[in-house]
């Protein structure tokens, strides 16, 4: 593992622990989309379907073990306890025509046309679109507390550096491609273009995050 593929994950982690901490502190899931939320519970799902069927190292298992808890924890906190602060009306996004399209790709563009490798193709493509739910939700507010921006912040930095690190194994690692990957994460860092900009003008300087007028 090179450090940029460490660095990536230790960033997703750290995206996790901030949204769960703001959760249980706060008492409150305003300002979070329960629809981006259910998107990764269902990325989690289909991509780690090979637990029960391969073992490739003790940190990745541990890894995907996580991820499928903690995000099936924070969809239990905003659908359970918290559920009286979630912002329906706000939580707009047509979430199924996200899945719809994802699983069509999946289907059209498979890494294998086997069951499990169609449902991780599926988990790809809906990763890279999963946050759209969040975002849209950011710009009907126009606004979002610091601590959710650097959630938001934090997801979009993982994948930044998982392009990083792909482009480092590709000149390290012979015959290494992964095209489905690759285009998947592009697309969606580039999603966060509108978001990193605005961070990194107002919020890293102490502002509140707040989209121009």
């Amino acid at each position: 593992m090179n450090v940029f593929r460490l660095f990536a994950d230790l960033l997703h982690l750290g995206s996790i622990f901030i949204l769960i901490a703001r959760l249980n502190q706060t008492k409150s899931c305003s300002g979070i989309s329960l629809k981006t939320q259910g998107l990764y519970f269902l990325v989690f799902a289909t991509r780690y379907l090979d637990l029960f069927f391969s073992f490739v190292s003790v940190y990745n298992t541990l890894m995907k073990i996580f991820f499928l808890v903690s995000a099936g924890y924070i969809v239990y906190l905003m659908y359970g306890p918290l559920k009286p602060t979630y912002e329906k009306g706000l939580d707009a996004f047509r979430a199924e025509f996200l899945i719809g399209g994802a699983f069509l790709f999946a289907l059209v563009f498979p890494h294998k046309y086997e069951i499990l490798e169609v449902l991780w193709s599926f988990s790809i493509y809906l990763e890279a679109v999963a946050i759209l739910p969040q975002l849209y939700q950011m710009t009907r507010t126009g606004e979002a507390d610091n601590i959710t921006s650097h959630y938001v912040f934090a997801l979009g930095g993982y994948r930044a550096l998982y392009i990083i690190n792909w482009i480092y194994r590709r000149y390290t690692e012979e015959d290494y491609s992964d095209y489905i990957a690759w285009v998947s994460g592009v697309v969606q860092t580039v999603l966060y273009a509108d978001f990193f900009y605005i961070y990194f003008t107002r919020v890293i300087k102490g502002k509140a995050f707040k989209l121009p007028v």
